[in-house]
């Protein structure tokens, strides 16, 4: 959440900013705001809205030059969204600012304190508290800025990401994170900063990504030094060669990101098992499974920690590797896990599981189990985000930036690891037979190619959209493998649409929601012809007889639900265990098309975040 771009170098810093904030709309807020030193004073320009409502103000302001500057988009935690609370925020000499991403839990007595010794405030927020105690730090120490960030953030507690500057000293930025990601772009005779590579790939490949409780100083024509917080250790950082290019951040043609991502799946489910599974020789190759091979095969269980479609993804897990290894498996909300002394023994293995690799609850949630000796496996997208650095092995999925907020290829993506993880555990300890092996491999790979002809049902997906498109409530109801589908379903159709969604075992629909079922109530069933088909079927007639409306989900060439279904759509035969990757496809087809009708923002729903990095 929130996002920070920063730039110090030969350039005009304007259209880096502007164009970074543009890239980072993604992760969702309520406002925008920069600063630029334009060579005599700090000019500032901010607003509640949207970055394209920013770039009016700097026109009007005339807030467009200098070659040192920050920008912010902002999501509301202390204090409403509204143009004083936004980002960025002086000292109340002028002399400092700041922009911020994550929370200071303990602003409130600090915030006292700086009020007795004079410190006045104009906003709501904790940031301008923490810049605030950095002036008054300078100060009172007659310190440099980057020793007074040091002294301050050693006297806070929560996560942050920021970068301040001081008017005079401006070719010197100050950035520092713990527990909220900050990249650092590195050129020649100039240095970008973002929440994520993604603003500055069209400048620089290589790229720094601080640690938790890192600072750098960032300054023109001299090295760049990266400190520890708390005890001023010298750093060396790592500078690594980013693997995305630009057009995988552009839309391509397609009106929403989201939509480009939904059609992206053919390939990066390919990706993700590229060099993984090898069916001409009949084996998974998977790094950070192979090289752990022990620790999977005596654990007691497997807990699995995710939150929102991650957690979704983690459900279908439990049931893949369950049936294939054999192994016993829990699924947790990572914010539940955390707080509740959850029992973790050393014979524990944990999977964390996150797009961004980022996510506030899952990391702790790592913290947690590692601390209590049990082995972290993660899974993510994001190379060198904080989980792939805090687990001991993990897998990334190869998904590509997935810049639609509400998740798509990211949930298939983490399906077929965690496949390919059951599939190499089942394989070594035993639990599948070596023909029903050979069919999974070969079943997997063709996974791509029917997820493409799964696509070909979006106009009928649109058909069905533009008949319930004002439905105030609809029911997502599947059995098996495709409750969780269910669920992730139902979270789509909230999350970009607004309507009001839940997801159900289909069996459980008798136990309560069977009473809300009426002619104008939509009900989704997923209703492949594998495993529990019979089941569904009575289910479907349970809703037919009280007159709700039926979207029918059903195996190419079905009959049986097609007689019952007010509509149905249609996806190939496959497998039951890999129905999930393509029983989805519709369900966000349909999502997106119900929101596009009903103007909502698809890419950046409100409220929302792509990247939830506080809890």
């Amino acid at each position: 959440m929130c996002g920070i771009v920063g730039y110090i170098g030969h350039r005009d810093a304007y259209p880096v900013i502007i164009k970074g904030l543009h890239r980072l709309e993604y992760r969702g807020y309520d406002s925008a705001g920069l600063v630029l030193f334009d060579g005599e004073k700090l000019k500032m320009s901010k607003t509640k809205g949207k970055v394209s409502d920013l770039e009016l103000i700097c026109e009007k302001e005339n807030t467009k030059f200098g070659k040192v500057g920050m920008g912010h988009t902002r999501w509301a935690t202390h204090g409403v969204p509204n143009d004083v609370n936004s980002h960025p925020h002086f000292s109340n000499s002028g002399k400092l600012v700041i922009v911020h991403n994550g929370i200071i839990e303990n602003y409130e007595p600090l915030k006292k304190e700086l009020i007795k010794r004079g410190y006045t405030f104009k906003s709501d927020t904790d940031t301008e508290v923490l810049i605030n105690l950095i002036e008054d730090v300078k100060k009172k120490e007659n310190i440099g800025l980057g020793k007074a960030v040091q002294i301050a953030l050693n006297q806070v507690v929560g996560a942050y990401a920021i970068a301040v500057i001081d008017v005079d000293k401006p070719n010197e930025i100050i950035a520092a994170r713990l527990g909220s990601p900050l990249a650092i772009g590195v050129g020649e005779d100039e240095f970008f900063i973002a929440s994520d590579a993604s603003p500055f790939i069209e400048y620089t490949s290589n790229a720094i990504y601080l640690e938790d409780e890192e600072m750098a100083i960032i300054r023109l024509h001299k090295p760049m030094k990266v400190r520890k917080i708390k005890d001023d250790a010298l750093v060396d950082p790592y500078v690594q060669e980013l693997q995305m290019n630009l057009e995988q951040i552009e839309k391509g043609g397609y009106d929403h990101f989201m939509m480009k991502e939904i059609y992206e799946q053919p390939n990066v489910i390919k990706d993700t098992y590229r060099g993984r599974l090898l069916v001409n020789k009949g084996i998974i190759r998977m790094a950070g499974v192979d090289d752990n091979l022990e620790k999977f095969l005596n654990a007691d269980r497997i807990i699995i920690i995710a939150c929102g479609t991650s957690w979704h993804a983690g459900l279908v897990a439990e049931y893949i590797i369950e049936e294939f290894a054999r192994i016993p498996v829990e699924v947790e909300y990572a914010s539940e896990f955390r707080y509740r002394n959850p029992i973790i023994n050393k014979n524990d293995v944990v999977i964390a599981i996150s797009q961004s690799g980022e996510t506030a609850d899952t990391l702790a949630a790592i913290k947690l189990a590692k601390e209590n000796g049990a082995f972290v496996f993660g899974v993510c997208n994001v190379v060198g985000s904080s989980i792939s650095r805090e687990t001991h092995a993990g897998a990334y999925t190869h998904a590509g930036p997935e810049i639609g907020v509400a998740s798509t290829k990211a949930f298939t993506t983490q399906i077929t690891v965690l496949t390919l993880l059951a599939l190499r555990l089942a394989k070594a300890n035993g639990k599948m037979s070596n023909s029903d092996y050979q069919r999974y491999l070969l079943e997997l790979e063709m996974i791509p190619e029917k997820v493409t002809e799964a696509l070909k049902c979006n106009e009928v997906a649109k058909e069905i959209a533009a008949i319930y498109k004002d439905s105030p409530n609809c029911l997502y109801l599947g059995r098996g493998y495709n409750f969780p589908v269910a669920l992730e379903g139902a979270l789509k159709l909230k999350e970009i649409s607004y309507i009001h969604a839940e997801g159900y075992p289909a069996a459980e629909m008798k136990h309560g929601p069977i009473a809300l079922i009426d002619e104008s109530m939509p009900v989704v069933v997923i209703a492949p012809n594998k495993g529990h088909y019979d089941k569904v079927v009575s289910n479907i007639q349970e809703i037919k007889s009280r007159s709700g409306k039926i979207i029918a989900i059903v195996t190419k060439g079905d009959t049986q639900v097609r007689a019952l279904a007010d509509h149905v759509i249609e996806i190939p035969e496959a497998t039951e265990a890999l129905t999930p990757l393509l029983t989805t496809i519709p369900l966000q087809l349909l999502s997106y098309h119900i929101a596009v009708m009903r103007e909502c923002n698809v890419d950046q729903p409100r409220n929302l975040a792509k990247s939830v990095t506080v809890e």
